[in-house]
């Protein structure tokens, strides 16, 4: 008797441990955030700038986009946006666009600190986080580059100095003949 109903706990675990499994499975692979990945489309965005435009992913395919998410928090972000500020003086009018993507700061702190640092490229506002989520991000800085086709050529998780943006940013045009 004993032996009959320690048999049923079993296949009772056995099938529990199963469903468990499939659910985790499944929801992993069709419901689960992917965060993107190196040669998967960058994730559109459309959003409010600090200047008062708004700046669209999308609008930009054909160049090289070099999408930086930082904060005024961030001590690595500030000392990479001297480096990033004059790569975007270097590639201008070269079909290379840098933006600013800060988390949902304070608007002041922001002002602040994009006076402090004389940046001139722009700043978008990532309102309620969404973007930093889509992109997966959850380090500071995490810096994004895209590709003229609007694939993601590289990503950069931390500090770069200018060498590295210049060389990733270069890797990723359309070579000349």
């Amino acid at each position: 008797m004993m032996g009959k109903h320690r048999q049923w706990v079993q296949i009772s675990i056995f099938a529990l441990v199963l469903l468990i499994g499939g659910w985790t499975l499944l929801n992993n692979l069709f419901h689960a955030d992917k965060k993107p990945t190196t040669g998967s489309t960058a994730p559109d965005f459309k959003l409010a700038s600090l200047d008062g435009q708004t700046r669209e992913l999308s609008d930009l395919k054909g160049k090289v986009v070099v999408v930086n998410f930082w904060g005024t928090f961030c001590e690595p972000c500030r000392n990479e946006m001297p480096a990033l500020e004059k790569q975007k003086a270097k590639w201008a009018g070269k079909n290379v666009e840098i933006l600013g993507l800060n988390l949902d700061e304070p608007r002041v702190a922001v002002e602040s600190f994009i006076r402090q640092y004389n940046v001139t490229f722009p700043i978008l506002f990532d309102k309620n986080e969404e973007t930093r989520k889509r992109y997966g991000v959850s380090q500071y800085p995490t810096t994004f580059f895209v590709k003229p086709d609007g694939k993601i050529g590289e990503i950069r998780i931390g500090e770069m100095d200018e060498a590295y943006i210049e060389r990733t940013i270069t890797s990723l045009l359309p070579q000349q003949p």
